[in-house]
């Protein structure tokens, strides 16, 4: 069984590594992204809050971060006009860049056999194919009661799921290269405020009240890893028409976590050493608490960091032609 295993494993690897040849020609901006992209208006917004932690709930929720006070000062500020992208990044877009960049995978992919390659899928033994649905794609029925034909199916159908899905278990500099590669960039902090606050600094990209029903925060067994396709909570859209600011996955922006200007906080964490998430994630537990959805929340990562439930989206400031 040993010997058996590993020349599958050796299959594999000759799968995901010999496709068909991919152009290296970078990114460029496409009718498709102008589409896909929301136009956020030149104007004033309200960035932060100047809300306190008057319940003591870090000491109820056992939080180590103070609630609020790296929010502070609320102000009112101004942006000129610039674009978002709509939706979250999906894997089948990034997986666009990992082809035509010859960029480095996501390692989740090599344990859930999205980086596999059909070419070299039809053309391996059956033997060999049961085994590989069965690792990887963890079908729940006995696959050596399958055809190649089921099996290939079940493959490619749940290649098509995970298309939607927003990508994961990247890093900054990860998220940042994909976002340059299309022409674009990762949106500032400011700007990732305003796409989902709206000019009146909504509490939530949808109002000011919190309604679970509006976004996944995790505990939905409908999603298969607690992430859920883009765009799958209609109502989860900003007063501009952004999708899952709240919610699904946290996103990367530019800037490290510093102190907003005029605030009196300090943190051993402010300084170049984190990047700052946005949106909250679909988490448990205590991460399911309404706070950490708010448009103004800033969490905060290692640059290096990867996280399966941090992805991102991206920005650019001309109108495609």
């Amino acid at each position: 069984m040993y010997l058996h295993r590993n020349a599958l494993l050796f299959v594999i690897t000759l799968i995901v590594t010999t496709g068909v040849g991919c152009d290296r020609k970078a990114g460029s901006l496409t009718d498709l992204d102008d589409q896909n992209g929301v136009l956020i208006p030149a104007g004033t917004f309200i960035m932060g809050s100047n809300k306190v932690d008057s319940d003591n709930k870090k000491k109820e929720y056992g939080l180590v971060k103070p609630l609020y006070l790296d929010e502070h000062p609320q102000q009112k500020l101004t942006l000129p006009d610039f674009y978002i992208d709509k939706y979250e990044v999906t894997n089948s877009e990034y997986k666009q860049f990992i082809e035509g960049a010859r960029y480095k995978e996501p390692f989740e992919w090599s344990q859930n056999g999205y980086n596999l390659k059909m070419t070299r899928l039809k053309i391996t033994d059956l033997e060999s194919l049961q085994w590989i649905v069965s690792e990887y794609f963890k079908l729940d029925r006995d696959t050596h009661r399958m055809s190649k034909k089921q099996l290939l199916s079940v493959i490619s159908a749940s290649w098509l799921l995970k298309d939607k899905l927003p990508v994961t278990g990247v890093r900054w500099q990860d998220a940042n290269s994909y976002c340059g590669w299309r022409g674009k960039r990762l949106p500032t902090e400011m700007e990732w405020e305003k796409a989902a606050r709206g000019e009146q600094g909504l509490e939530f990209p949808w109002g000011n009240n919190w309604d679970t029903e509006q976004t996944n925060i995790g505990d939905d067994a409908d999603w298969e890893g607690g992430i859920a396709p883009v765009g799958s909570y209609p109502q989860n859209k900003s007063p501009y028409g952004v999708f899952d600011m709240a919610g699904n996955v946290w996103e990367w922006v530019s800037d490290w976590y510093q102190p907003y200007p005029g605030s009196k906080y300090e943190s051993k964490d402010f300084g170049e050493t984190h990047k700052v998430i946005r949106g909250g994630g679909g988490g448990v537990g205590h991460y399911s608490l309404s706070f950490f959805f708010r448009s103004a929340m800033r969490g905060y990562a290692l640059p290096t960091e990867k996280s399966g439930d941090v992805g991102f989206r991206c920005a650019w400031n001309e109108k495609i032609k």
